[in-house]
């Protein structure tokens, strides 16, 4: 299992970029998603054709491969349409919330259910976001339709994890991630199409920046990311992304100036522990007392 975490790790350091670039605004958020799968697109798919790879599945897992596409697509594009219309703090929190909608959909659908100590870690991972976040944003939350977007947003999210999960019992990575990023690209052409945005004139550094997003926070990441989700439970990959935050936050400080209050700090803090309180082996029990040793 250590290949795995290590995978998830470097992955969501690699997803964390995403939102610095994002603030650079070099380039419109909805174009920006479907470059970021379009460059991704154009680098896998010659590659697994040229090694022949590219491991044509079932007609049921070639369906539903691609519909984790469309489905992220979608996920990102909600989400964009979320930050437009309210704030990014007001949809990255709504769209967190993903793990605890993983947990149902597991709980219902999947024969490896969460456990216990899967839905303390949530809370506790959850209890952290809102810290790191800031208590005052709930003062300004406004149930309009930004807010049910966001919430969409975190649904989608959590149809991708558990269907990509299913997928990838029986379809390698690489298949699947091709499939995955190819329909997902499609979709966002479509929507960016539909919705006028701009597909060229952008700066150098504007090109730059989406060919950084295209193969570190999409192929790069979600090869990496993919691959602990073959080998992991979906519930756990979905509340340690939870983790991209607190690396978003850091890199922000670092390259954009932004500020890291305490609150932050002691927020990150409780947001690592419940996602290690997910990756603890055992069952957690509040109430169960220890066993009487028997002589």
């Amino acid at each position: 299992m250590t290949k795995p975490r290590i995978a998830l790790v470097v992955g969501i350091i690699c997803i964390s970029i995403f939102p610095v670039l994002v603030r650079l605004s070099l380039t419109p958020g909805l174009i920006s998603a479907f470059y970021r799968m379009a460059i991704a697109s154009a680098i896998i798919l010659p590659y697994v054709l040229i090694t022949k790879q590219l491991k044509i599945p079932s007609t049921k897992m070639l369906l539903l491969a691609s519909l984790c596409g469309v489905v992220f697509g979608l996920d990102v594009g909600v989400w964009n349409i979320a930050i437009q219309e309210s704030t990014a703090t007001q949809a990255t929190l709504l769209t967190n919330l993903s793990p605890v909608w993983v947990g149902i959909g597991a709980f219902l659908f999947l024969k490896d259910k969460p456990r216990r100590n899967f839905w303390i870690g949530t809370i506790i991972a959850i209890i952290g976001m809102v810290t790191l976040v800031g208590f005052q944003f709930f003062i300004n939350l406004d149930f309009d339709i930004a807010f049910f977007f966001a919430i969409l947003s975190g649904m989608l999210y959590a149809v991708y994890m558990l269907t990509s999960k299913f997928v990838l019992e029986e379809t390698d990575v690489l298949t699947f991630m091709t499939i995955s990023v190819v329909s997902s690209a499609i979709a966002l052409g479509i929507i960016s199409f539909a919705m006028g945005e701009p597909f060229s004139g952008f700066s150098s550094m504007g090109w730059l920046v989406l060919v950084i997003q295209g193969l570190v926070c999409q192929l790069l990441a979600w090869l990496l990311i993919s691959f602990a989700t073959k080998h992991m439970r979906a519930t756990r990959v979905s509340v340690s992304l939870l983790g991209q935050a607190i690396l978003a936050s850091i890199l922000a400080w670092v390259f954009l100036d932004e500020t890291i209050t305490l609150q932050m700090v002691i927020g990150g803090i409780i947001l690592l522990f419940g996602i290690r309180i997910t990756f603890y082996t055992k069952q957690i029990s509040l109430f169960r007392m220890p066993k009487k040793a028997k002589y």
